[in-house]
């Protein structure tokens, strides 16, 4: 019987190369989990900084909205950062749909909508991406923004 070695080298060599595939998809889910978990937590630290009024969506006294601003601004700019990560893939469809769902239950409370309000108003150009979230009443997917072909060059 003649053993074909170089049959059972080629057949090494590919499986190698599917674990050495399987490994590397791994490793990136791996690390945009750990990057979704960073921006998760930069959040929770941000929510413990907005009043509790605010996020059981009461009313805000005015001077109570003027020391809260500056922290529903972060929160507004960390959602719109969030879109633009979805857009360009960072973040991936099952946290994205957690995350809208958040994002459009803050922006429905008062303090949150009259900040959003100010900050549109003030920012003409700025925060597009959450501009066109709210036009089409959140129910797109932001990665769909982008064509299907260009998607997968930049993958």
């Amino acid at each position: 019987m003649n053993i074909d070695w170089s049959a059972i080298g080629s057949v090494g060599t590919a499986v190698a190369v599917l674990v050495a595939a399987w490994q590397v998809r791994k490793n990136t889910q791996q690390a945009r989990t750990d990057f979704e978990d960073d921006l998760s937590r930069e959040y929770r630290e941000l929510a413990r900084c907005i009043p509790v009024k605010a996020c059981l969506g009461q009313d805000l006294g005015e001077e109570e909205f003027e020391q809260a601003f500056p922290m529903l601004y972060q929160y507004i700019d960390l959602s719109n950062e969030q879109i633009f990560l979805r857009i360009n893939g960072r973040i991936s469809k099952a946290t994205w749909i957690n995350w809208v769902d958040g994002i459009k239950s803050n922006l429905d409370r008062p303090a949150f909508s009259h900040a959003w309000a100010l900050i549109k108003e003030g920012s003409q150009g700025s925060f597009a991406e959450l501009r066109r979230l709210e036009e089409n009443g959140f129910k797109d997917d932001p990665r769909s923004w982008i064509p299907a072909w260009k998607r997968l060059l930049h993958r």
